[in-house]
């Protein structure tokens, strides 16, 4: 089984590599597919690769993934090779401009698919267009980031798997506002407090 999700993966990720359904694909550097324990049951979904996972093909390198790392490892206390990270684009948008629509429209297939394969107990949605994103997919009202910001929603996937669904800041919205500092790291100690009671319950998700 764990070989069979492994081939998926790279089949996956050959797909997103020869990838030419928006425009993003020609001024990209390089794909940033994700990374990250294929069994996670952890998942952050950020917006689009910046500029320096642009360059590296990694998500959440830069400022705001050193910001994201320090709260997975110190806050949740997970290292960070123990969740799995991806972004709703795979391509860099060209100056870090917002993703348009039709780019989403193409691109989140591979999202979609990478939630199946990973089969997460929690989502950790970074900032609106993930949010949204992630909120519309599975039915939940979406009115803004600031409404539903570190809620934790419980839903039900089409093959009947329970996923507890959060939304939070993007982390290079905090290095840019600091004062929201505080404010997001509470939000990062609720999914601790989730990692934790799981971690009680003697069940087959694996925190460890």
């Amino acid at each position: 089984m764990i070989q069979e999700k492994v081939l998926e993966f790279k089949k996956l990720e050959d797909e997103i590599k020869s990838c030419k359904k928006c425009e993003l694909w020609k001024t990209k550097r390089n794909y940033v597919i994700g990374e990250g324990d294929y069994d996670a049951k952890l998942m952050f979904i950020g917006e689009a690769p910046g500029r320096e996972e642009d360059l590296q093909g990694r998500p959440f390198v830069g400022s705001a993934g050193k910001l994201l790392t320090e709260l997975i490892e110190k806050v949740i206390g997970l290292k960070r090779e123990k969740v799995y990270i991806a972004n709703v684009l795979k391509c860099r948008p060209p100056n870090n401009r917002d993703p348009n629509p039709d780019e989403i429209k193409a691109c989140t297939p591979y999202l979609i698919k990478q939630i199946e394969l990973i089969e997460p107990s929690f989502i950790v949605c970074l900032g609106r267009h993930s949010a949204r994103f992630i909120f519309e997919l599975f039915g939940l009202k979406f009115p803004s980031l600031t409404r539903v910001k570190g809620k934790i929603f419980k839903v039900i996937t089409s093959h009947g798997k329970s996923i507890h669904v959060m939304a939070t800041y993007h982390p290079a919205a905090v290095l840019y506002r600091p004062l929201l500092k505080d404010e997001y790291v509470k939000d990062f100690e609720k999914i601790a407090e989730y990692v934790k009671e799981k971690k009680k319950e003697k069940t087959l998700l694996d925190f460890t």
